[in-house]
């Protein structure tokens, strides 16, 4: 039942009026259409969509346009759409509200036009064609395929990725405390990662995804601005490769930007990130494991003085609503990936992901998170809270506090290259540079070295004045001194 309230609100994305009904069918079943194609929606006739005036419908014809509507579009759609077309009284007035649910057979079109040109989406309120690579879209939502699932054509797969992604699947596993087993190229397979062929195996959109950047798409952009708005850059990174990896530099990113606080509680000192770490990681996978792989957009983080924002490309997928994503409600885009993720204790279930930030940042006494839905994109705000009282100084002295004292890399690698230091201590102050909190073990990893020759040389540096340790052993960071 639609109320006069609703009406008075206007026209919107799932709501369109029509002071009289067209003698065109055609100009209201491609509303209908773009319903079916979306999120569903109402059309009501009877109500002037200028001036919102409930008009009504002559109680003489009311009948005999309901139907006429019900036969326009039986006749005219493709696959067929059955619309609940029933009258309703406003204002002592009688209009015809015309409900058409999401669809589960798309692409939905216009049978005189055909699918290329006949397939209408709605769009800010309006029922516009759908572009080809919207209407593939549609066509797998209708058969039900996730493109993470098909075949990569021409993709070459080799041992090194295969292995590398079953130990790193099995790694993930033991650090989120999950039962040990091996993951094996059999596991891979079972997974629909892998396809085994006739002479050779097929690698999935998803493995490729999980092990390279054969994809120009898949990249996860990370900014800090200065303000509130997209005007300034305090700096900027992107990152590429297996997309786990990607979510892990860009939480390390966030953390490196925003502000660590300290409490006493007791004898114990305690460290903690103005944002629910948990909640910033949250985000980030779900960008990733929701986004629309047919886009060739990138997952966005940006950071601004009031709030930490993660843009993923494509909007709600397959009908899925504002409100039922609130209600924990899930329809899995990347069918593929989201298993593989669960599998390494990224995600625990479906559906609880924005419920799990909304509750996080509760607990920590922020804002309540925005969520936003755009016809291309999905957008979650999370809001920092202004306290100069517990950090010590405003957000904008924090960011340009923590620039000075992490820096960006390219003017550190510039100093670094003109001091007087061995090899290893210069490849230890880059790694440094670009993160401030890798350990010892990490950075003897990455030069091919002992630990105990990474500390020696973080000694002789210490003892130079270049390095100094900020905070405890575990939770710290390190600072370079120019």
């Amino acid at each position: 039942m639609i109320t006069i309230e609703e009406i008075v609100q206007g026209e919107s994305k799932n709501v369109e009026f029509k002071a009289v009904l067209p003698s065109d069918s055609e100009k209201y079943v491609k509303t209908i259409i773009a319903f079916a194609n979306t999120q569903g929606g109402q059309l009501i006739i009877g109500v002037d969509d200028k001036t919102r005036e409930v008009i009504g419908v002559d109680e003489d014809i009311l009948f005999r346009l309901m139907d006429s509507i019900s036969n326009a579009v039986s006749d005219s759609c493709v696959p067929q759409i059955v619309p609940n077309v029933e009258p309703q009284t406003v204002n002592g007035k009688t209009i015809i509200v015309v409900t058409t649910a999401p669809g589960p057979n798309r692409p939905y079109y216009l049978k005189s036009k055909g699918k290329e040109t006949g397939t209408f989406i709605r769009v800010s309120g309006t029922s516009r064609p759908a572009q080809p690579n919207k209407i593939k879209e549609l066509e797998m939502e209708g058969a039900r395929i996730s493109w993470d699932e098909l075949i990569c054509v021409g993709y070459t797969i080799t041992e090194e990725a295969v292995e590398k992604l079953c130990d790193d699947i099995m790694s993930y596993r033991k650090r989120a405390g999950l039962s040990q087993r091996d993951v094996t190229k059999a596991q891979l397979i079972n997974w629909k990662l892998l396809r085994e062929g006739d002479n050779y195996d097929l690698a999935s959109n998803a493995f490729v995804l999980l092990t390279s950047d054969y994809f120009s798409f898949s990249k996860t952009q990370c900014a800090v601005f200065k303000g509130t708005e997209r005007n300034v850059f305090l700096d900027k990174r992107e990152f590429s490769g297996a997309i786990y990896e990607q979510i892990d530099e860009a939480v390390k990113f966030v953390l490196r930007n925003i502000r660590l606080g300290a409490t006493i509680e007791g004898l114990i000192r305690k460290e903690s990130y103005e944002l629910p770490v948990e909640a910033i990681r949250e985000m980030i996978i779900n960008a990733h494991c929701h986004r629309n792989l047919t886009d060739d957009s990138c997952v966005q983080v940006a950071i601004y003085d009031d709030r930490l924002e993660v843009t993923s490309p494509g909007g709600l997928y397959n009908g899925l609503t504002y409100e039922d994503i609130l209600n924990g409600h899930s329809r899995l885009r990347n069918r593929t990936i989201a298993n593989v993720f669960n599998q390494m204790g990224l995600i625990e279930a479906w559906g609880t992901g924005i419920k799990r930030i909304i509750t996080l940042s509760e607990m920590y006494d922020l804002p309540a998170p925005e969520i936003q839905v755009f016809d291309s994109m999905f957008r979650v705000n999370l809001y920092r809270r202004n306290s100069s009282l517990m950090y010590g100084c405003n957000i904008g002295e924090t960011l340009e506090k923590h620039r000075r004292n992490i820096g960006e890399a390219s003017e550190k690698h510039r100093f670094i290259k003109g001091m007087n230091l061995n090899d290893t201590q210069r490849k230890i102050l880059v790694m440094l540079s670009e993160d401030a909190r890798l350990s010892a073990s990490k950075m003897a990893d990455q030069i091919g070295i002992s630990k105990r020759n990474v500390e020696s040389n973080i000694k002789k540096l210490k003892a130079k004045g270049i390095l100094v340790r900020h905070g405890s052993p575990k939770s710290g960071y390190w600072e370079i001194i120019d």
